[in-house]
């Protein structure tokens, strides 16, 4: 998320949802913030994974920015933030999903 870690933990243990994450970045966790790639990279580097390894899911264009740039594969979803006026088709996702489920279709 883009949102500063004094929000973002919280919020995350509120919903129970940091038990179940490998790791959570926050906007100021990296040097710069999606759409730049720094907090993808430092992600996949925390669960020492290879951004080829992983796939970016979605609800804005900066997340498919952030992902393509980092050299992840990105899925769009039609859920959730969608602030850009620019159609989702657009975004030049590698998918574009309608629900959480489509994600177990994908090869």
């Amino acid at each position: 998320t883009n949102k500063p870690r004094r929000f973002t933990e919280p919020l995350l243990d509120s919903l129970k949802v940091s038990a179940r994450s490998a790791c959570i970045v926050s906007g100021d966790s990296a040097k710069r913030p999606k759409p730049a790639p720094d907090p993808l990279i430092l992600a996949a580097q925390q669960i020492s994974l290879a951004v080829t390894d992983c796939l970016y899911v979605g609800d804005d264009l900066r997340d498919i920015e952030a992902g393509s740039a980092a050299g992840m594969k990105t899925v769009a979803v039609r859920w959730g933030y969608l602030g850009v006026d620019s159609p989702i088709e657009s975004w030049g996702a590698d998918w574009i999903i309608e629900e959480p489920a489509q994600l177990l279709e994908l090869g």
